[in-house]
């Protein structure tokens, strides 16, 4: 597995998500599967079968973030050079005579395209690894060929 970076924003967000997965979640399958127990016969019950799968999903999830969060590199955004782009990194590109666009580059975990966080393992996000303000850049997505200029790096 590919090393997987977080911002401290991200790290925040996962240990928030964990608390309330083993606090409260846990807590309430714990008191549904009670209740469901004391209905008596288990093989026909369709709560106690809907809770214990659901208990398998958050137990699931509970063991991902603390395998993320074990694994991960943090990126503190204060300590991230400006010469070059770095995981963390606001970039500013310009594609032709297009508006300008900034992309946060993350890493996948905290990853959304829409809002602007890019993956550093995603075609953009790999071309623009190392570069510096003024390069050109060329990259083949899914859509096509990308060509354009790094005007700001944050």
């Amino acid at each position: 597995m590919s090393t997987q970076y977080l911002t401290v924003a991200g790290e925040k967000e996962l240990r928030k998500e964990l608390a309330k997965l083993k606090g409260p979640m846990r807590q309430e399958i714990a008191r549904r599967l009670k209740s469901a127990i004391e209905m008596g016969d288990l093989s026909e019950n369709a709560e106690y079968i809907a809770t214990k799968e659901e208990q398998g999903f958050i137990e699931g999830r509970i063991q991902e973030i603390e395998y993320i969060l074990r694994e991960a590199v943090i990126i503190e955004e204060n300590n991230i050079g400006r010469e070059t782009v770095t995981v963390g990194a606001k970039v500013t590109i310009q594609e032709g005579d297009y508006p300008a666009e900034i992309y946060h580059l993350v890493g996948s975990k905290e990853a959304n395209p829409s809002s602007g966080r890019i993956s550093n393992e995603s075609p953009i996000g790999q071309a623009l690894l190392g570069k510096r303000v003024g390069d050109k850049v060329e990259v083949q997505t899914p859509g096509g060929t990308l060509a354009f200029k790094i005007l700001k790096i944050e």
